[in-house]
């Protein structure tokens, strides 16, 4: 696992060794740059050294005969049964790595190579026989890549902040997307706070000749869309769940290093080390216990994580947080994160893989997308439920969604029942992509400064989410669609995003087995009604663990991170609010009306609106562009 940046036109050498400099916390073990001036290309790499830890594994890596260079981050699960498959045609390895037979794929069966790799990973190849570049982005999105086109050529990197240094004149915030980070707290897309920089999506590749790009195209496509039939019985799900998943786990193992896991005592974390502890008994497991004041409806996951670690007999390591200072670290989550999403989870990755490779890990294995293979959000069961209201007449359902933004105010139930009535009298894939905003569009438009709601006055948020909607085949289900888009922009924009970035200022790698791609077919061979079964969702998956895990850890109810950020915005974050949010600070940022954010803020404080999260994506917001927008690079 590492950090890759480079470029195709006309570039320095200069801007390239400050973008390494940038992503130094993605690789502490070594680094390595190549620049061809006369081709006018450049790549940087920064690693982090997990399968051979010797110089054999140094990248920039070149052919035999100096003509192809490859940088590569992420791993290669399936590189050994590779590397016997060139060796018996004839290819000679000189180390031990994924790298190595990486670049031997290439040289053998050119871009062909994508289909046959089971990994994470995004990569950059120059092959000088040819004059082009070719950048590639894994298939669920797991590893990020960004890119920037403009008039001096084409460059990209594993952080837009290893860009900045190349994009001094092009540091102009794209409305479109910020309208798009405040709707859903993060960004469906290509598109990034900045107008000139972009991601490439997932499974997507890039052909770059002559410094511009000459080819986009996806090389991997979502089961849905191959039309894969959902054709599994009951007891061929369940028990291919429980096989393909020890097989993924088992897989993702692979390493010269120790590896890790995370626990928080839920379904999916505990299906992962229940597997893990297999090929390694004593798995190192780490956990969080934050300490402090919490919000109502708060739930603790450290009692279920030791409950689990006991049953499966695993060390659990507790690392132990003060509320107060996960509050004052939220600046710098923003700045590591390159973009502003606006959710405080991301410190809980932080905070754990800081305190795991302080006890010498470099990797650890994750349960994320468990619920976006199976279900396990409310939306899942909200979207289950619709038949409950489809039989209202369309003004009664256009008048429980007018009245729902005054439920906002009810405690938890309110806030709830709000947004299950919100966006009620929408139909079809209107309403099933409007289950991934966060806050009603209008209202949210009522925050903004005139020029600004200008600006953005014909746009629609959810366009990408309903452009890949009305792209899938018409026989998909509701709940299939949901999980598409899921495991499509909620995957690969929120999630993965953070997970990477704040693991990776750590020097800690993170696997995610529930995405390995031969798992990810088989969830898509399991019929939706054993997905979400009625009020319950992850059906499949909780029936698959039943015979390795305790029945209260597989039955609890579904938690997120708990972070108590209504009461950070009253105490901890008080005065940084106050700073955020002052009128001077909105009038010279020209983004938000103050007195209307002025107004939502006294409404909060009063207990009369829980708007801590919309609150807390305007600070955000402002956080980021003090750091990349006006921020000179050093």
């Amino acid at each position: 696992m590492c950090g890759i940046t480079g470029y195709f036109g006309n570039f320095d050498s200069q801007g390239l060794r400050k973008g390494i400099q940038a992503m130094a916390h993605r690789g502490p073990d070594d680094w390595g740059m190549f620049v061809d001036e006369e081709a006018k290309v450049g790549f940087g790499h920064v690693r982090l050294s997990i399968l051979d830890v010797s110089p054999l594994g140094h990248q920039p890596m070149f052919s035999e005969d100096g003509s192809v260079a490859l940088i590569f981050n992420g791993e290669i699960y399936n590189f050994r049964e590779l590397r016997k498959g060139l060796e018996a045609k004839g290819h000679k390895f000189r180390g031990h790595s994924d790298t190595e037979v990486l670049l031997q794929l290439y040289l053998a069966e050119g871009l062909d190579l994508l289909n046959r790799l089971n990994g994470i990973f995004a990569f950059a190849i120059w092959d000088n026989r040819i004059k082009e570049m070719f950048v590639a982005r894994d298939a669920m999105g797991v590893k990020p890549l960004y890119y920037t086109e403009g008039t001096r050529g084409f460059a990209f990197a594993s952080e837009i902040k290893a860009l900045l240094p190349w994009a001094l004149d092009a540091r102009q915030l794209d409305a479109a997307a910020l309208h798009r980070y405040l709707s859903f707290l993060w960004c469906p897309g290509e598109a990034t706070p900045l107008r000139a920089v972009r991601k490439l999506c997932p499974g997507e590749i890039l052909q770059i000749s002559g410094c511009k790009i000459a080819s986009r195209r996806s090389w991997y496509h979502l089961p849905v869309f191959r039309g894969l039939p959902a054709d599994l019985g009951e007891q061929d799900a369940v028990r291919g769940t429980a096989a393909m998943l020890r097989r993924a786990v088992h897989r993702q193992m692979v390493a010269d290093v120790p590896v890790g896991a995370f626990l928080s005592g839920g379904l999916d974390s505990s299906s992962v080390v229940a597997f893990a502890r297999e090929a390694a008994p004593k798995i190192q497991c780490f956990t969080m216990d934050s300490r402090g004041r919490q919000d109502p409806g708060f739930v603790d996951d450290l009692p279920y994580a030791r409950m689990v670690a006991r049953h499966l007999d695993v060390p659990l390591n507790v690392v132990r947080v003060e509320s107060s200072d996960m509050a004052s670290d939220l600046e710098q989550m923003v700045s590591q994160l390159d973009e502003p999403l606006a959710d405080p989870a991301p410190l809980a990755v932080l905070y754990i893989s800081r305190f795991a490779r302080e006890l010498g890990m470099k990797v650890l294995l994750s349960g994320a997308g468990g619920d976006d293979l199976y279900t396990g959000y409310r939306r899942h069961l909200a979207l289950n439920c619709e038949f409950l209201f489809d039989w209202l007449p369309a003004c009664l359902r256009r008048t429980l969604d007018a009245r729902s933004a005054g439920w906002e105010g009810g405690g938890s139930f309110g806030r709830r029942a709000s947004r299950l009535c919100n966006g009620l009298e929408l139909d079809g894939n209107e309403r099933l992509a409007h289950y991934f905003f966060w806050m009603r569009e209008d209202s949210l438009r009522a925050l903004y400064a005139p020029d600004f709601r200008e600006e953005i006055k014909s746009l629609r948020a959810a366009s990408p989410l309903l452009d890949f909607i009305e792209s899938l085949p018409p026989a998909a289900g509701k709940l299939d669609r949901m999980l598409a888009l899921e495991q499509r922009f909620f995957l690969a924009d929120h999630n993965l995003i953070y997970t990477d970035k704040m693991s990776m200022a750590t020097g800690v790698e993170v696997r995610v087995p529930f995405l390995d791609r031969d798992l990810v077919e088989h969830a898509w061979r399991i019929p939706a009604k054993f997905k979400q079964r009625g009020l319950f969702g992850k059906w499949v998956l909780k029936k698959a663990m039943e015979p390795y895990l305790p029945r209260e850890a597989i039955y609890r109810p579904k938690v997120g991170f708990g972070a108590p950020l209504s009461r950070w915005l009253r105490y901890e974050l008080r005065e940084l609010t106050g700073d955020l949010l002052s009128e001077s600070t909105l009038r010279r940022r020209g983004l938000f009306e103050p007195g209307a954010v002025q107004k939502l803020l006294t409404r909060h404080q009063s207990g009369k609106v829980d708007a801590a999260y919309t609150l807390f994506a305007l600070m955000c917001t402002e956080i980021w562009c003090r750091k990349f927008l006006d921020t000179q690079p050093t």
